[in-house]
């Protein structure tokens, strides 16, 4: 005969009484039920019940950029602003706190580049949907973010209106990148990238530095940093190491 299933602390006899008397089970359901009401009430739509807005997650070091990003999400009746962040640190506490839908996020930070948050993010929670927004515009930027894994590049100066109907497309599982970006992309598909050791060289010429200084801090000869900057001209079209900073730094190579 099969023995009847019992749930221990509901059957073991009388309560025992004092300062460490562990919850009832009816109370821990009562807990359970208080928690699950609780976020069901901030991700339901009120205009429709029993549909779940999206929840947003917004991180920027600009205050005032953050509160216009919460205003333009809190009129939308099928979105909810869950939390905000300055830092990355800051972003991937709260992810892991909230676990939104979507996240917008700026990849110049003051902590480090938002583009390891998306990474840090991405490698914890492989389906995470992240967009980035931000100002930096160079085709190297988008590139970076999406191999990244970014769900979407926007750049700050996209109307509301459309940066709502992206969101509303990434949620849905589309990837998208503003039309200008998705052009400068394709402008150079199928060119030869600067080599990281070009791009040291390159960032390093940019402080002011001399080839014979380069030479010195890298470990090389001084003809071969001169070497390096001639495959740094030709591959970028400069005529000279002045443009050759200039482009890399529009295309977002390297930083100032």
């Amino acid at each position: 005969m099969k023995r009847p299933f019992t749930i221990p602390e509901l059957h073991a006899g009388p309560p025992r009484t004092g300062a460490h008397r562990p919850p009832s089970m009816k109370a821990r359901l009562a807990g359970w039920q208080e928690v699950a009401s609780r976020d069901s009430a901030i991700s339901q739509d009120p205009e429709a019940p029993g549909r779940t807005r999206i929840r947003v997650l917004s991180l920027d070091n600009h205050p005032l950029f953050r509160e216009g990003i919460a205003r333009i999400v809190s009129e939308e009746p099928d979105m909810v602003l869950v939390a905000q962040a300055s830092t990355v640190r800051e972003a991937i506490q709260q992810y892991r706190e909230h676990r939104p839908d979507i996240t917008l996020m700026e990849t110049r930070l003051p902590d480090q580049c938002g583009i390891e948050a998306l990474k840090a993010i991405r490698t914890e929670f492989p389906a995470a949907r992240i967009m980035v927004l931000t100002s930096c515009e160079g085709d190297v930027d988008v590139r970076r973010a999406l191999k990244a894994g970014a769900s979407g590049y926007l750049l700050k100066n996209t109307p509301p209106g459309e940066l709502l109907r992206e969101i509303r497309k990434v949620h849905a599982g589309q990837r998208v990148v503003q039309a200008e970006l998705a052009a400068k992309l394709a402008e150079h598909i199928g060119e030869v990238a600067l080599s990281a050791r070009e791009v040291e060289v390159l960032t390093l010429v940019a402080a002011g530095n001399r080839n014979r200084d380069i030479g010195e801090r890298l470990y090389i000869a001084e003809e071969t940093v001169k070497a390096h900057l001639k495959h740094i001209r030709e591959k970028l079209g400069a005529k000279d190491r002045t443009e050759a900073i200039a482009i890399a730094v529009r295309r977002g190579i390297i930083r100032l």
